[in-house]
């Protein structure tokens, strides 16, 4: 995708990954989950344009002690935990320090899951098609960690949805899923904020209110 044909913005993005995934659109068994919380807007629009059901799947970046924006890791809800065992190696980290990164990180998840939520239950996942979206996929650790999270609830397939995403973490995740769609693998990878004219932060806020949208609307009749 050429620099002037980047997303207008997520909710754009959403909708144009609904049209390679326009198979599972109106079925029962079928439901997207969208990392929040850029991951959000896109999830709704497709969920919208596809008419299934959305809920949330929550993954947090495990960053570098003193850079947090350098991922080290993630974890996910259910405890899943996904390392990069060559980087915390390179930068002589001990499982003391990754452990309480991870402890902080995992109770944030359970304090997102309470805002985010509500009253509303978890989705089931045993026996369908779960849709896992996010604005886009640079090292994939996040994603694998939802892959991962996903897996234990028992899916019968599993399905990575990605605007944009970074040639080789793409081409490593594929592996792992039933199926993995991503629209745009450019060479040039530096950052997903790059792939985007408009790439304002995703506020609580609004995760909640997309939430309970989606709730509202009818969705899926067909298997």
């Amino acid at each position: 995708m050429p620099l002037a044909q980047r997303f207008h913005d997520r909710a754009q993005a959403g909708k144009l990954l609904a049209r390679p995934l326009r198979a599972y659109a109106g079925r029962a068994d079928a439901i997207v989950l969208a990392l929040p919380r850029g991951g959000v807007p896109v999830g709704y629009a497709l969920a919208q344009a596809l008419a299934l059901e959305l809920d949330v799947l929550l993954v947090r970046k495990l960053g570098l002690p003193g850079h947090e924006e350098f991922a080290i890791g993630a974890v996910a809800s259910g405890g899943v935990r996904v390392l990069h065992r060559d980087v915390i190696g390179a930068h002589g980290l001990s499982d003391a320090q990754i452990e309480a990164a991870a402890v902080r990180e995992m109770a944030e998840i359970a304090a997102r899951e309470r805002r985010y939520r509500g009253e509303r239950p978890v989705a089931p996942l045993c026996g369908r098609v779960a849709i896992l979206v996010d604005d886009g996929m640079a090292t994939g650790a996040s994603m694998r960690a939802a892959v991962r999270a996903a897996r234990q609830r028992e899916p019968a397939r599993i399905v990575v949805a990605l605007p944009v995403g970074a040639p080789d973490s793409c081409a490593a995740l594929a592996g792992e899923v039933d199926e993995l769609v991503c629209l745009c693998t450019p060479l040039r990878f530096y950052a997903v904020s790059q792939w985007y004219e408009h790439f304002e932060q995703t506020s609580d806020g609004e995760v909640q209110e997309l939430l309970s949208k989606a709730a509202r609307i009818p969705h899926g009749g067909t298997k």
